[in-house]
């Protein structure tokens, strides 16, 4: 409930009533009750008039014995503002579209009933849709800079966590974890002692205490492709695809290939009007809104697993390049002679197409062999020679470009104060974890955990390793050996964009049949094999063998993530979500339980909704818990690192596995991170946690502990491309 009218109930119920000649017979508790809630009304009174809104809600949220709606009572209210709106909202066509006929007026809303078949289904099922008139959607995608937005970016630092609903905002609610209604996860933060999630609340407090700022060199050119049209740096088209016409034709296949391509051209249409709309909520409502602040905040908080995230979520860093390249910090630093060194670095990152894989100094030549594009693309973005257009990142690198001619043309490059944000990324971090995990050396060597004289590539190292088996492969009689056929297919197809994507998700538990389908899409893109049948087989042949490399050289990870899924198993098939603490104190509950049916009867319709029962989803408990538990990790390295960073006097903000600083702070960052790395895992994360589960369910079974390698933890201290 707002506190408005928090304050306003309090205020009519406490005003003052006249006690009548029964209640004084029946002693003064009435009197005293009564005295009591004038001496609370005065003192609101005197707070509000003091302004202290804070000490005013905690006293009227203590008096509010309001209960909060159920589900039924949600829905019904809802549905049946829906229905109102429909009864009073029209549209009438503009004026030069009518001619002499009288005003077309048609609603602007309208609810119908639609059966939906999905593929390889003779059955559909049935669902109620609100469809609003095509004028509207166009309105809105015009109107999308008046919608009003909850959790913009703050303009004075964040109020600090100090408990479940007490932090961030000012006046908004707010709430320190997305638990998205599971209750279980909620009461178990609610329950922990405040000092046990004090790291927790640190973290946050640093993250949200960075100050931003709008790039406006940067905006200013995102502006003029936007009016002219966008189609350039990603920008979504602000066109439709024109809908193609009907043949003349009798002919079925004729008609049906039009009808194909008709539904085609609806669907990239709607994807490109949810991208417009998209882009003006960024630049409409916050870039141009913001562009004149000195500064602003971004309030963070965690979702069930520990990872931070901006409260705010349109324009924020975690988002697309566009994003990225608006957003600057707040305040400035003086380049020096190693921030200069990253500021190169780092372009040559944002450009990436293979760049980012050289080693630092092949990195810094690139840039140094390319200063007159540089130049170009700060001096004309538009006009010139566009070469940031060329870059992975484009508006990235047109901010840093602008940032290092600048400082290149000053009298003195060293001196000059930049506020490009300079990022450390972690290679395949995931992995990382695993081989810290396990202390394995083959794996630490193949995410950068050793160091070495350039960045090792683990999804090339995947590549060459499915290269060959598929070459030996190919080399056997397809009658004793029918993947053969398959193999020699494939061995002009293998390369590191082919496996990168099934290597990624290899930590997050990918299945076979996740890796065969990602497999299938490159295949399709590349267009080498046209018969859908033989891409089929061809899938399903590398992911195989993918896979088989993939445990080849992670035994210790594929290990992990087979004990850590039989541990969730045992506790799952007990009924039982499975539980854990995070090295920072941070208690996470998986989520994961069957979803019943719930029938709801309102003035439009009958609502299906979906509610939790109390079973618990066993295969998905499984499954889900050794990803879920390695980003708990990350998450923890990733606060332990901006609470060490904000202790050093370092600017600090982070996107998961990426660590973001002043460039003149890149090298104080990386000792920093490497340290709470190592630290991280000198702690028997491992151990703690089977022992946590032997507490929590004595009479279970687990079984033992995965054997570790020799790895030293400490040859992280020495690696530059561990984050880099």
């Amino acid at each position: 409930m707002p506190l408005s009218r928090r304050i306003h109930k309090f205020l009519e119920k406490t005003k003052k009533k006249r006690v009548d000649k029964k209640n004084e017979d029946e002693g003064d508790k009435p009197n005293a009750e009564i005295k009591e809630q004038e001496k609370l009304r005065k003192k609101v009174t005197d707070l509000i008039k003091k302004q202290k809104l804070p000490a005013v809600r905690q006293i009227v949220k203590g008096q509010d014995d309001t209960k909060p709606w159920g589900q039924d009572a949600k829905a019904k209210v809802g549905s049946h503002l829906i229905e109102l709106l429909m009864q009073t909202a029209y549209i009438q066509p503009p004026a030069d579209q009518l001619a002499d006929c009288p005003p077309d007026v048609r609603p602007a809303f309208v609810h119908s009933l639609r059966t939906v078949v999905k593929e390889n289904k003779k059955t559909g099922r049935r669902y109620g849709v609100i469809e609003c008139n095509p004028l509207v959607r166009k309105g809105l995608e015009r109107t999308a800079r008046h919608m009003v937005i909850p959790y913009m970016p703050m303009l004075v630092p964040p109020v600090k966590w100090t408990g479940y609903d007490r932090g961030a905002y000012l006046f908004i609610p707010s709430y320190i974890m997305r638990t998205h209604g599971v209750k279980q996860q909620r009461e178990a933060v609610k329950r922990t002692p405040r000092k046990q999630l004090e790291p927790v609340f640190e973290a946050l407090d640093t993250l949200g205490c960075t100050k931003w700022r709008v790039n406006k060199r940067v905006l200013n050119v995102v502006d003029r492709i936007w009016t002219s049209g966008g189609r350039l740096a990603d920008l979504v088209d602000r066109k439709d695809v024109p809908l193609p016409e009907k043949p003349d034709s009798e002919d079925e296949a004729v008609l049906r290939k039009w009808k194909w391509k008709v539904r085609s051209v609806k669907k990239e249409n709607r994807e490109r009007h949810s991208l417009r709309c998209d882009v003006e909520l960024k630049l409409a409502q916050v870039a141009r809104k913001m562009k004149d602040e000195e500064g602003f905040y971004y309030p963070h908080n965690l979702d069930f697993r520990g990872r931070a995230y901006p409260m705010h979520p349109y324009l924020n860093h975690l988002g697309s390049d566009l994003c990225r390249g608006i957003l600057e910090f707040g305040e400035g630093r003086p380049l020096g002679k190693s921030g200069l060194r990253w500021l190169k670095i780092h372009l040559a990152n944002l450009y990436a197409g293979g760049v980012d894989k050289l080693s630092h100094e092949g990195r810094l030549a690139f840039t140094e062999n390319h200063l007159d594009d540089i130049f170009d693309s700060a001096d004309r973005p538009l006009e010139g020679k566009r070469w940031w257009l060329k870059a992975e990142d484009p508006f990235q690198c047109l901010a840093v470009c602008i940032n290092l001619a600048e400082a290149l043309r000053s009298s003195s490059p060293e001196t000059f104060v930049s506020h490009i944000p300079v990022h450390q990324d972690g290679s395949c971090n995931g992995l990382q974890h695993y081989a810290a995990l396990g202390r394995d050396k083959l794996g630490a060597a193949s995410v950068n955990l050793v160091a070495g004289e350039k960045p090792a590539d683990v999804y090339s190292g995947i590549a060459a390793r499915v290269l060959d088996i598929i070459r030996r492969d190919a080399q056997k009689d397809p009658a004793v050996f029918p993947d053969a056929l398959h193999a020699k297919v494939l061995v002009n197809q293998v390369d590191r964009k082919l496996v990168k994507q099934t290597v990624m998700t290899s930590v997050y538990g990918v299945t076979y049949i996740g890796a065969r389908d990602q497999i299938k899409r490159r295949l399709k893109e590349r267009g080498v094999i046209t018969d859908d049948k033989e891409i089929f087989g061809a899938s399903c042949y590398a992911a195989k063998t993918t896979l088989t490399a993939l445990g080849e050289m992670f035994q210790a990870a594929r290990a992990i993530m087979n004990w850590l899924g039989e541990c969730a198993k045992i506790i799952a098939s007990e009924n039982q979500p499975v539980r854990w603490t995070t090295p920072l104190g941070l208690p996470v509950v998986q989520p994961y339980r069957v979803l019943g049916r719930h029938l709801i009867k309102t003035s439009l319709q009958v609502l299906t909704l979906q509610r939790e029962t109390e079973k618990v989803m066993v295969k998905r408990q499984r499954t889900a818990f050794p990803p879920n538990f390695v980003h708990s990790l990350d998450g923890s390295h990733m606060m332990m690192t901006a609470v060490a960073c904000k202790k050093a006097g370092l600017t600090f903000a982070g996107v998961h596995d990426s660590y973001w600083t002043h460039a003149s702070d890149v090298d104080k960052m990386n000792r920093i991170l490497r340290e709470n790395f190592v630290e991280l895992y000198e702690v028997p994360i491992l151990e703690n946690l089977l022992e946590s589960f032997q507490q929590s369910f004595p009479t279970l079974c687990f079984p033992p502990l995965p054997e570790r390698g020799d790895f030293d933890l400490r040859d992280v201290l020495e690696s530059p491309y561990f984050f880099n």
